[in-house]
């Protein structure tokens, strides 16, 4: 049973254990085994769908090599898959938990920094000091870009998780008040309703977008 407004994104609210976290391989249950067999209108669109994508990152990817954005529209897709997920009703909403999201963001940026690193230093440490910077304020630069790069898996997280949780939680307050409501203001709480939910489906797509080409954007840097 739920104890509070935030019990919604608590994991273990169901039976004290994690089998929440389950939704993040449950949309595999919606996609039926002739949609990889047979080419069906859902297929066409989600074949389009990656094309367009491909050549987006493709553009913000400098580098030649083959299959390099296909990292980037599988993240795209998880996402924007777990984010559809939770706008069904009962069903957890995983992108709303720093531990999803974080999982997501730290291993791109840490393998990014290894790989420039290891590779082209010289151009990863030309990027803490902007072009046209003056001399007595390099040091200063270099340490507000330091922080302003540590701190871009975190960014990357909050931003998803934040947004995430705001839209549910605004739905969930309107909801509540609903038995409290007259026939009237009843109706206008439907309306409002119908049109957070559409909201919500918009910023799923555009979190899931905007997560997906930031991380291309990051190693884009490290070329």
């Amino acid at each position: 049973m739920m104890t509070n407004l935030f019990s919604t994104f608590d994991p273990t609210t169901m039976f004290n254990t994690s089998m929440n976290w389950l939704s993040t391989i449950m949309i595999f249950m919606f996609l039926p085994s002739m949609y990889w067999l047979i080419p069906s209108r859902l297929n066409m669109i989600w074949i389009k769908i990656i094309l367009t994508l491909h050549k987006e990152f493709k553009i913000l990817i400098s580098s030649s090599i083959k299959g390099n954005t296909l990292i980037m529209i599988s993240l795209f897709s998880f996402i924007l898959l777990n984010n559809f997920m939770g706008m069904f009703p009962y069903i957890f909403t995983s992108t709303s938990h720093m531990t999803f999201t974080l999982s997501l963001a730290l291993p791109l940026w840490l393998s990014f920094m290894i790989y420039g690193l290891m590779n082209n230093m010289t151009h990863m440490l030309a990027h803490l000091v902007p072009q046209g910077t003056p001399p007595i304020l390099m040091p200063f630069m270099v340490c507000i870009e330091t922080i302003s790069n540590i701190i871009r898996p975190g960014t990357l997280a909050i931003r998803l998780s934040a947004n995430m949780i705001a839209g549910h939680l605004l739905m969930t307050l309107l909801g509540n008040t609903g038995p409290y409501l007259s026939i009237l203001m009843m109706n206008l709480l439907i309306i409002s309703q119908i049109l957070l939910l559409i909201l919500e489906l918009a910023v799923s797509i555009i979190q899931s977008y905007v997560f997906t080409v930031l991380s291309t954007l990051y190693s884009s840097e490290v070329n």
